[in-house]
């Protein structure tokens, strides 16, 4: 291991280097990231989540870069190239530009015009123009003329050289690095709309003729101009004032006044039109585009995050509806564990409807059942079907409007036929409503995060990157939250940290053979669950009413004895330190601390002790549209409506009105003060209040403010000047990023 690479990291992340070299050790050992943050706090430093997971991506970077390094060096040596100078110059690069760069002079390429003109002998021409001594390139020149070389000219044989110089400069490392940093910081994104393309790319039109600095344009616009340029309505251009360009290029490259350096002028400006500008701008594109995906995942990452962690209904008997228009709608009634108990189809709306029958169905199947909880899909004939619920006067039930974005894709997928294999696409569908009003956890990790409906442009972000980031929350949520060993699902404990799918078939392959387990120890008998595999699950693995009292607990089994030694200490058993406070408050935690075990896995013991398995999501709230507003030709200007948040950019928000069209609260509408990201003060799924400001029925456009509602959105601005988002705000904030760390 390269101990720079610790040195690096911990400069870019403002730790201590013993703290990376931990987390990359515990990492190479195959720790997950939720395992290192909760589980290794004395051996990290207490590092987060977001550290961890930091500190990951960076020694992935850092050793790509070491393993190109290696290989460059190789090459150069093969070739005979490799002077103590460049090896020197190529082992300090910090960024894998500044090696390709490095290596670009000596890459084996395709003929160019530079590679021709050497095939004729004139390199030695050019290297002297190049020189900028105080000859006559004219008279130089002639002595190139060769008609067995192909040189029938001095033009020709000057233009040789430019060819050369111009290829001299496109590969200087200073010149690609002055030219870089220039595309970036002074370049300008244009688009124009291709003739033609007008009424076809009408939702570009605001790109028609558009223009923007590089280093300023958000994520978003750089993802549409791109995609625009893809569908072929755009055309994009990305460069700096080419003036400006080739006078730094100038200045770094002419060093006389002569007719020499009139020639180097001449390379210069083509070595920039046909060479350089187009490689820096594919380099811009490539850098652009990466960090506009970055934005973009990240935005949709904590989008996701906050959707699974939404809060859940709980174990109750839920009816749920998925509703329609002409195929009627799917009811189904589920147990305390979302097992199916019996479905049916109803058609209360038109054009069949069946009122009168429909109510009958529906009243028998809560009675039959005692349902507690009613749970309505958000989709085609929702606010109609949800209308008539209601209107049954079904007063032990909760009615709840459910997001059902990607259950479609859950009914249609391999998890649902091996769930359901008897079952059509609709029942299926509408099993998943229910549970997502239950636990919205459990349910939509079952689900491709792609497919929840949480993020912008995500077909057009670099999909590897964006499946790890979404792997990665979902990991963290699970593991968050804690999962249930004997009635979670495969899907969920596929994500526990330490399993994977094998693993998960394995458990509910031992549970079914087995019963259920009775101690957390148990699972060490799981067919290929070994020792590591445990170390990194047990701790996030519940068991209520199982036989040890700090099964059903965030405790992990290697601090058991620990506890256990705490409550011999205080004279007590296990059962009383967890249920008596007073008790608790005897124990000097100090007492206990030891090489292995700190304060902080101490303090993380006595929480969780305190409110053993405890979970960490928010409690769930009814919530419910307002009456007589369903479609979107219901709405008028100045209407207060309650909504729900349904995604946030970093534009603004997008709120579920229950008129099967979300409005956007652009982000000068969120709050009373100035913000620059909605995620600082909102939350997906989050209950907002909003104003109707605009609506455009034919483009199916709302446009929304919170701006004076009751629960708008709120900041206050610190010493800076700068936005600081309240605090409350902002704990709420750490604790969806951070979950681990309050499990």
């Amino acid at each position: 291991m390269n101990n720079t690479f610790f040195k690096t990291i911990a400069a870019g992340l403002s730790i201590q280097e013993k703290q990376v070299q931990a987390t990359v050790d515990l990492l190479d050992e195959g720790a997950t990231i939720p395992f290192i943050s909760r589980y290794r706090k004395e051996m990290t430093g207490s590092l987060d989540e977001v550290q961890v997971a930091a500190i990951r991506d960076r020694i992935t970077q850092l050793r790509e870069l070491e393993k190109r390094r290696e290989a460059i060096l190789r090459s150069l040596e093969e070739m005979g190239k490799l002077s103590d100078e460049l090896k020197e110059k190529i082992v300090q690069a910090e960024s894998m530009s500044v090696l390709e760069d490095l290596y670009l002079p000596y890459r084996p390429k395709r003929k160019t015009k530079a590679s021709m003109a050497r095939e004729k002998g004139l390199e030695p021409l050019a290297l002297r123009i190049f020189e900028q001594e105080p000859i006559d390139p004219l008279t130089e020149a002639e002595q190139f003329i060769s008609e067995e070389k192909g040189v029938h000219t001095i033009e020709e044989a000057l233009q040789g050289a430019r060819d050369i110089i111009a290829e001299l400069i496109s590969e200087h490392a200073e010149a690609r690095a002055m030219m870089r940093e220039m595309f970036v910081n002074k370049g300008f994104f244009t688009t124009k709309v291709i003739k033609g393309k007008e009424e076809e790319g009408i939702k570009y039109k605001d790109y028609f003729e558009w223009s923007e600095q590089v280093k300023t344009a958000p994520s978003h616009r750089v993802l549409a101009m791109r995609r625009g340029e893809k569908e072929m309505v755009l055309s994009l251009d990305l460069l700096p004032p080419q003036e400006e360009a080739i006078e730094q290029l100038e200045r770094l490259f002419v060093k006389a006044h002569n007719a020499s350096a009139d020639e180097v002028k001449k390379a210069i400006e083509d070595g920039y039109k046909r060479l350089l500008a187009p490689s820096m701008e594919t380099e811009t594109r490539v850098f652009t585009k990466a960090k506009a995906d970055e934005e973009a995942i990240r935005v949709f990452a904590e989008n996701a995050r906050q959707l699974l962690l939404a809060a859940p209904l709980g174990q109750k008997r839920v009816m749920a509806v998925d509703p329609g228009f002409r195929t009627g709608c799917k009811v189904v009634c589920l147990d305390e564990q979302g097992k199916l108990l019996e479905y049916v189809a109803i058609f209360p709306n038109e054009p069949q409807k069946k009122t009168l029958e429909s109510a009958a169905v529906i009243r028998s199947l809560y009675e039959k059942y005692h349902i507690e909880a009613i749970a309505i899909g958000n989709g085609t004939a929702s606010r109609e079907t949800e209308e008539f619920i209601r209107n049954l006067g079904l007063e032990k039930a909760i009615v709840v409007m459910v997001n059902e974005s990607g259950a479609s894709i859950y009914s249609a997928s391999d998890v649902a036929r091996e769930e359901f294999p008897d079952k059509d696409v609709t029942v299926r569908g509408a099993v998943s409503i229910g549970r997502r009003l239950m636990d919205p956890l459990a349910e939509l990790v079952k689900i491709d995060p792609k497919s929840i409906g949480v993020g912008q442009y995500q077909h057009d972000v670099d999909q590897n990157k964006l499946q790890k980031s979404l792997d990665d929350v979902v990991m963290s949520s699970v593991n968050a939250v804690g999962v249930e060993l004997n009635t979670a699902s495969k899907q969920i404990l596929s994500y526990v940290s330490g399993l994977g799918p094998q693993l998960a078939q394995n458990i509910i392959e031992y549970r079914n053979q087995h019963g259920a387990f009775k101690t957390r120890s148990e699972l060490k008998k799981v067919a290929r669950l070994g020792d590591k595999a445990f170390e990194q699950a047990a701790g996030f693995l519940r068991i209520r009413a199982g036989e040890h009292p700090l099964d059903s607990s965030a405790v992990h089994p290697e601090r058991y004895s620990l506890v256990e030694q705490m409550a011999k200490d205080l004279g007590c058993t296990l059962h009383e330190l967890i249920s008596n406070e007073a008790v608790r408050r005897q124990i000097d935690l100090k007492k206990y601390v030891s090489d292995q075990v700190g304060l902080p896995t101490l303090k993380d013991i006595m929480q969780e002790l305190s409110k053993p398995g405890r979970d960490p999501r928010e409690q769930f709230e009814i919530f419910r549209f307002a009456d007589g507003v369903n479609h979107i030709a219901d709405l008028r200007t100045g209407m207060k409506l309650p909504g729900i948040v349904t995604n946030l950019t970093k534009f603004g928000a997008f709120v579920d009105i229950g008129v099967h069209q979300d409005g956007l609260v652009h982000i000068s509408h969120i709050s009373n003060t100035y913000i620059d990201d909605p995620a600082k003060v909102l939350k997906v799924a989050q209950k907002v209040q909003v104003t109707v400001l605009e609506v455009d029925v034919d483009r199916k456009r709302i446009s929304l403010s919170m701006i004076g509602e009751p629960g708008a959105a709120k900041a206050r601005k610190g010493n800076s000047g700068k936005p600081v988002v309240n605090e409350e705000d902002e704990m709420k904030k750490k604790l969806a990023m951070l979950r681990s760390k309050f499990n």
